[in-house]
C-alpha cells in the first residue's frame, strides 16, 4: 500500500548540494559566481521545497535541471579551485540529478493496473531526465495572456453549443470530415546523417468548421497550412507502410528518423515509411520552438490542430493506397501515440501502435500546466469537465477503433514523467486491453529497452506487416 511521505530523507541531497554551490560561489569570482548561482539557488529551494511541501510533482523537476546544469557548469572549478572542490560540485549535482528521479517515483501513489516501479538508480537516472525536461518546458513555454482567457472561455461554451447542436459529443466520428485523395504531393529527394528519404509535402486544404470558433485565427498561420512528411520507399510501392507520427517538439529529420529507428525498419525489415509531422512542427512551426500553440492552453488551437492532423494523415494513408499499398499499420510516441490512436479510429489499418501515447490532452493540461494560471482559468469560468467534454471531438477515448484488436499493440513506462502511467493505462482499457508491454523506466528512454522493440516486431510480425 502507497503510504505517503511525511518527510522525505532525499530533500537532504539537493539542499547540500545548493548550499555547497552557493559557499563556492564566492570564490568563483564574478562570472564564476553567476554561473554558479543556477545550480545552487535551483537546488537549495527544490530541495526545501521537497521537504516542506512533499508530494508537488513539479518540485523535482527543478532538482534535476538544477543537478543536470550543474555537472557541465562544475568543470571550470577544476581549474579554477582545484580537483577536490571540482569533484565535490560534480558528485553532488549528480547525486542531486539521480535524487530528483528517486523522490518522484517515491512520492507517486500506484496506478491500478500498472507495474509497481522497481526502485533502482538507473530508474531514477529516467525519471530524473523526464523531470529536467518538463522544468525546461515549464520555463519556456508560451502560455495564453490572462486577457485571453475570457476568450478562450467563451470560444469553449460557444463550441460546446455547436458540437452538441450537431451531434458531435454523441459521435465524435462525425466531427471528422473525410479529406479528398492526395493525388500529386512534392517529392524532394534528399538525406540526413546518411540516410536517404524523400521530402513530401502538400498543401494541407484543412480549415476548421465553418462555424467554429477561433477558425479565422487558425486558418492565420501560413507555414502550418503545408503538410510535410518523411517518406522511405522501395522500388515495390505495394509493400506493406508504416505511417509514423511524431511526438511533442519532434518534427525534425534528424530527429524522427532516429527515433523511429527508420533505418532498421526501412532497409533491415523491409518496410515502406512514411512519417508524418504534426501541425506547427518542424518545418510547420509557428512559434519560437517546435509543437509551439498545439498544447499551450489555447483549446479550440488544440482542437483543430488535432483535427487538422486527422486531416492531414488520412491524405497521406489515401497517397499510400493510391501507390499500391494496401497493408498499412500506423505508430506514434508520445503525442504522436495519441494521433497513432486517433487515427486508428478514424482508417482502417493491419496495426496501430502507439508507444508511451498521451490519451488526454486536457487531462494532460491540468497536470502540467502551471498551477497559477490553471486557478485564474478556473475562477474565470474554465472548468476542466467543460473542457474535456470539447475536446471529446478529438479524443481517441471517445472514439471506438477500427483496428481489431490482435492489431492493437501499446508500450509505455512504468515512471513516465511526460506522460503518466495512468494515460497508458486508460488508452489500453478502452481498446478492449490488448497486447501491452510496460518498461521500467521513464518517457525519453524507451529506446533503451529491448522490450520496447520485441513488441514492435511482434506486432509488425503478427500483422503480416514483416515476415
Amino acid at each position: 500500500m502507497f503510504e505517503p511521505p511525511r518527510w522525505s530523507p532525499l530533500s537532504i541531497v539537493p539542499i547540500a548540494a545548493g548550499l555547497s554551490w552557493l559557499w563556492c560561489a564566492a570564490s568563483f569570482g564574478v562570472v564564476g559566481f553567476f554561473f554558479s548561482v543556477i545550480p545552487g539557488c535551483l537546488l537549495l529551494s527544490s530541495g526545501m521545497a521537497t521537504l516542506l511541501f512533499p508530494g508537488d510533482a513539479r518540485i523535482p523537476h527543478f532538482a534535476a535541471l538544477g543537478g543536470l546544469l550543474g555537472v557541465p557548469l562544475a568543470f571550470p572549478a577544476f581549474f579554477v579551485a582545484g580537483f577536490g572542490t571540482g569533484a565535490v560540485l560534480v558528485l553532488v549535482s549528480a547525486a542531486s540529478f539521480i535524487a530528483a528521479g528517486a523522490i518522484s517515483v517515491h512520492q507517486d501513489p500506484h496506478v491500478e493496473d500498472v507495474p509497481t516501479p522497481a526502485p533502482s538508480v538507473k530508474l531514477a537516472s529516467q525519471v530524473a531526465i523526464d523531470d529536467a525536461l518538463l522544468a525546461t518546458m515549464h520555463l519556456t513555454m508560451p502560455l495564453p495572456k490572462s486577457s485571453e482567457q475570457g476568450r478562450i472561455r467563451d470560444e469553449v461554451r460557444q463550441a460546446e453549443e455547436l458540437f452538441r447542436d450537431r451531434g458531435w459529443l454523441e459521435k465524435p466520428a462525425d466531427y471528422h470530415r473525410a479529406p479528398p485523395v492526395l493525388e500529386s504531393p512534392q517529392l524532394l529527394r534528399t538525406s540526413s546523417r546518411g540516410l536517404e528519404y524523400e521530402h513530401l509535402s502538400f498543401e494541407s486544404g484543412y480549415s476548421p468548421h465553418p462555424e467554429e470558433p477561433g477558425r479565422d485565427r487558425w486558418l492565420a498561420k501560413p507555414r502550418n497550412r503545408t503538410a510535410h512528411a518523411w517518406v522511405l520507399r522501395h522500388d515495390s510501392p505495394e509493400r506493406p507502410w508504416l505511417v509514423c507520427i511524431n511526438g511533442y517538439q519532434m518534427g525534425a529529420p534528424i530527429v524522427d528518423l532516429q527515433a523511429f529507428r527508420a533505418a532498421r525498419l526501412h532497409h533491415k525489415l523491409g518496410l515502406n515509411l512514411a512519417i508524418g509531422v504534426l501541425p506547427l512542427h518542424g518545418p510547420r512551426k509557428e512559434g519560437t520552438r517546435s509543437g509551439d500553440g498545439f498544447l499551450s492552453g489555447d483549446i479550440l488551437d488544440t482542437i483543430h490542430a488535432e483535427a487538422q492532423a486527422m486531416w492531414d494523415l488520412r491524405r497521406i494513408v489515401s497517397w499510400i493506397r493510391a501507390q499500391g499499398g494496401n497493408r498499412i499499420g500506423v505508430h506514434g510516441l508520445s503525442l504522436g501515440g495519441y494521433n497513432c490512436a486517433l487515427l486508428a479510429s478514424l482508417e482502417e489499418l493491419c496495426c496501430a501502435i502507439p508507444g508511451i501515447p498521451l490519451a488526454d490532452t486536457v487531462r494532460a493540461l491540468w497536470r502540467h500546466g502551471p498551477s497559477l494560471q490553471i486557478r485564474y482559468a478556473e475562477r474565470t469560468g474554465l472548468v476542466h469537465d467543460a473542457v474535456a467534454e470539447v475536446a471529446s471531438v478529438v479524443s481517441p477515448l471517445a472514439l471506438e477503433p477500427k483496428v481489431a484488436k490482435p492489431g492493437r499493440f501499446i508500450f509505455g513506462a512504468v515512471a513516465d514523467r511526460l506522460v503518466p502511467p495512468d494515460h497508458v493505462r486508460d488508452l489500453w482499457r478502452h481498446w478492449d486491453r490488448p497486447r501491452i508491454v510496460w518498461y521500467q523506466g521513464g518517457h525519453v528512454t524507451f529506446r533503451f529497452h529491448r522490450e520496447v522493440g520485441d513488441l514492435l516486431d511482434e506486432a509488425l510480425r503478427e500483422t503480416g506487416l514483416i515476415a
